[in-house]
């Protein structure tokens, strides 16, 4: 599993979007029992602190002790430094395991074995992500021009599970079909600078140019933003969900 998020963990906690709520109703909706759950490659806690709502108990790990040092802190959340494919947890503990924009990085082979064992049967998993960003046709044809021309060698190999929404990915559990949700947010240009700023790509750019793309991305998107402080930011998010059959 790479570690792409140490660096900058205060930004990505402050910029990167969130999942909304109605997500987490669905998969409350199809887990009956909600005693504990596992959020792995939790970041920032985003995803945990949602989930401590419904469950008893949450279980994040995160192989980032700077990711966990800024993650979101509620009383029945336990943060612990752990790979994704070797835990230490007991078999069948838990009643729903998720992965929110990470399963990407990890083993595919050795993160489902784990799940098939600590995962309940009849257990719920689910792995999602956002797309990229949607404002206007105008701004838009700004971040893909910059997603894919700009930054666009500078992202890890990985990042193509992402861009085909995860339905490329092996997901060996019993599918539920799932409904389509968005993330959206008001914000200023600054805003999006700050999102901009915590891409995995930007941060290889920067190692490799000694120069940071968004910088000089900047004034071209302050001026396509116009004098709207706010505006209207809408990420679509993508989810594959199925039940452990396993025994």
């Amino acid at each position: 599993m790479k570690d792409n998020f140490s660096s900058q963990s205060d930004l990505y906690a402050k910029y990167r979007p969130g999942y909304p709520s109605e997500l987490f109703e669905f998969l409350a909706s199809i887990t009956a029992i909600k005693n504990a759950a596992w959020d792995c490659g939790t970041g920032n806690g985003q995803v945990a602190a949602q989930l401590a709502e419904y469950f008893n108990q949450v279980y994040a790990t995160d192989i980032s002790d700077s990711q966990i040092a800024n993650a979101l802190r509620k009383e029945n959340i336990h943060y612990s430094k752990v790979s994704a494919e070797e835990t230490s947890f007991a078999e069948k503990m838990f009643d729903l395991v998720t992965v929110g924009q990470a399963i990407h990085w990890f083993n595919f082979e050795k993160f489902y074995k784990e799940v098939n064992r600590t995962l309940k049967s009849g257990g719920t998993i689910a792995v999602f992500g956002y797309g990229l960003l949607k404002i206007n046709e105008d701004i838009d044809l700004l971040i893909t021009d910059f997603y894919q021309n700009v930054t666009g060698p500078y992202w890890d190999a990985e990042r193509k599970y992402v861009d085909e929404n995860y339905e490329t990915i092996p997901f060996p559990f019993d599918e539920i079909k799932t409904q389509l949700f968005h993330s959206k947010y008001n914000w200023g240009v600054e805003d999006l600078i700050g999102f901009l700023n915590t891409w995995s790509a930007v941060k290889h750019y920067i190692k490799q140019n000694n120069e940071n793309p968004v910088s000089l991305f900047s004034e071209k998107l302050k001026k396509a933003w116009g004098s709207t402080l706010k505006k209207e930011i809408s990420f679509p998010i993508f989810m594959r969900t199925g039940k452990n059959n396993s025994i």
